[in-house]
């Protein structure tokens, strides 16, 4: 019996270390034209975004100078960051999901902080 209680309370304690991570991580809201919306969640190499009530994971690519792209090739979501906006892409089905996008620290001129410290948003 109290062996069962061990495995329980430790099984309870990691699965509440885990919740508590995950609301811990910092959600970047992007407004864009045409009253669109979409979340950001992640670290610079892996965004999680959240688009119409789905989440999809995105791994950063090699892209143009000035510029940070990620992309989830299963589903075909493709996010475009410039210094001043996001472009949201569905490459399979060759439409743009969302143009104009911006956080709050944007608007402000600042870079949203999970681009604040990759390249090519480096600040000198």
């Amino acid at each position: 019996m109290k062996q069962n209680l061990l495995v329980v309370s430790l099984a309870l304690t990691g699965l509440l270390g885990s919740a508590s991570a995950i609301a811990s991580e910092e959600v970047s809201t992007w407004t864009c034209s045409e009253s669109k919306q979409f979340k950001t969640s992640g670290t610079t190499e892996t965004v999680r975004l959240t688009w119409e009530s789905k989440t999809f994971d995105l791994k950063r690519e090699n892209s143009l100078p000035g510029s940070l792209r990620y992309k989830n090739t299963t589903t075909g979501h493709d996010l475009v960051v410039l210094g001043n906006k996001a472009m949201l892409f569905n490459i399979k089905s060759g439409t743009r999901l969302a143009d104009f996008c911006q956080t709050a620290e944007m608007k402000t001129g600042k870079l949203p902080h999970l681009f604040a410290n990759s390249e090519p948003f480096t600040q000198n």
